[in-house]
């Protein structure tokens, strides 16, 4: 068995910051995504999105100097960089419907090897009613990434063949950050993209249950 060790929760974020291009604008979902913000590489403009209505979010504000009037969709408070500003609820889904977004970054509770994407209903008893912004972001992005762990607490990969939770969006993910991998989602299946150290691609693929093509040379 290889011997390995996860990336935490600030470490996968960095890693999803380190591939986000120059001038990009993105959404960071609600949950983990969140944490994207306190890692883009200086020196890197990066325009980030609130559904809610902002645009131009900095990195989350320090303690004490919190302003519960500038958050973001997940109601936590928000820093505001030079140039940035809030606007209307239905302008922001009109930037995220017209396809204005290069990037978001969503939770996930499954994604499949072709890219579906379940992230809003387990369909258990008591879930949350409606999907919300996701399915607008998730189809609207040029590009989805989902950032979560690769195995949920109950020990099941959230990546699978088919996804049995409902659907957020049809084929609309191009890759999965986690805290052990990241993979490339194709219409032939998983693409590795890299490990954290001294995880095998034998090991993975047992983790996954699923074939991964190896990362590309």
């Amino acid at each position: 068995m290889s011997s390995y060790q996860k990336r935490t929760k600030d470490e996968l974020a960095a890693r999803v910051a380190q591939d986000i291009f120059d001038g990009a604008y993105v959404n960071l979902g609600i949950g983990q995504p969140t944490l994207v913000a306190n890692h883009i590489p200086a020196g890197r403009e990066v325009v980030l999105h609130s559904e809610n209505g902002i645009l131009g979010m900095g990195p989350a504000p320090a303690k004490g100097q919190e302003d519960y009037d500038l958050t973001n969709a997940g109601k936590q408070p928000v820093t505001l960089l030079p140039g940035g500003c809030y606007f209307h609820h239905a302008d922001s889904f009109a930037m995220m419907r017209g396809g204005h977004l290069d990037i978001c970054v969503l939770g996930a509770f499954q994604v499949s090897a072709t890219g579906d994407l379940a992230n809003w209903s387990t369909g258990e008893p008591g879930a949350i009613p409606a999907v919300g912004g996701a399915m607008d972001l998730a189809v609207g992005a040029k590009s989805t990434w989902v950032m979560m762990d690769l195995v949920s607490k109950t020990g099941e990969c959230k990546v699978v063949q088919a996804c049995s939770y409902p659907l957020t969006g049809l084929a609309c993910v191009k890759r999965i950050y986690t805290d052990l991998c990241t993979l490339e989602c194709t219409p032939q299946g998983l693409r590795l993209i890299d490990t954290v150290p001294g995880l095998s691609h034998e090991e993975l693929e047992r983790i996954v249950g699923l074939p991964i093509q190896p990362a590309q040379q």
